[in-house]
């Protein structure tokens, strides 16, 4: 496969999958735990990434770089749900409890402790409050963070198919 189109591809998931979220939040009126919001920073940022890849359509080492930009964001969008995912299967009494909003922590806490508090999750995050197939939302980011960290991997290892009209020009100078 191309790489641009897979980039191009990976970009529109995303934008699905975030469109999907605020659709459950806005519509459904499910509201997004602080890990959810983490997330979705991740998801933002993958975007981003792969938009530009798709736009800019690098030679050389630049697929490697983007490569590497995505695996880093999709592995702390995976350390991310895999945390919430942790928490949905904590017994009742080991849950964590709810702490406050991350609009409140911002306003009243320095940032290193809102960001402590945000990746340690709350109780409000072991919350399963949709389900498909069987499975929670932060089990679905979890499944999606793997797969976008598998087309970095992929940006980053694969082998460029030299078409042979620009080997010939190569061999001319």
């Amino acid at each position: 496969m191309n790489a641009r189109i897979a980039c191009g591809l990976a970009a529109l998931a995303g934008a699905g999958l975030l469109g999907f979220g605020y659709y459950l939040q806005y519509m459904k009126g499910l509201e997004p735990c602080p890990l959810c919001l983490v997330q979705r920073a991740f998801f933002y940022s993958l975007i981003v990434v792969f938009t530009l890849c798709a736009i800019h359509g690098p030679r050389g080492w630049g697929w490697r770089i983007y490569g590497f930009i995505a695996m880093l964001f999709a592995a702390g969008g995976f350390a991310t749900a895999s945390r919430q995912v942790w928490l949905q299967h904590l017994p009742p009494d080991k849950v964590p409890a709810c702490g406050p909003d991350l609009a409140f922590m911002l306003d009243n806490f320095p940032l290193g402790q809102t960001l402590e508090k945000l990746f340690a999750g709350s109780g409000q995050c072991a919350e399963v409050q949709w389900t498909f197939l069987g499975r929670s939302i932060a089990e679905w980011a979890l499944a999606w963070f793997a797969a976008f960290f598998l087309l970095g991997l992929w940006l980053l290892i694969r082998k460029r198919v030299v078409p042979l009209d620009e080997l010939r020009r190569a061999s001319r100078y």
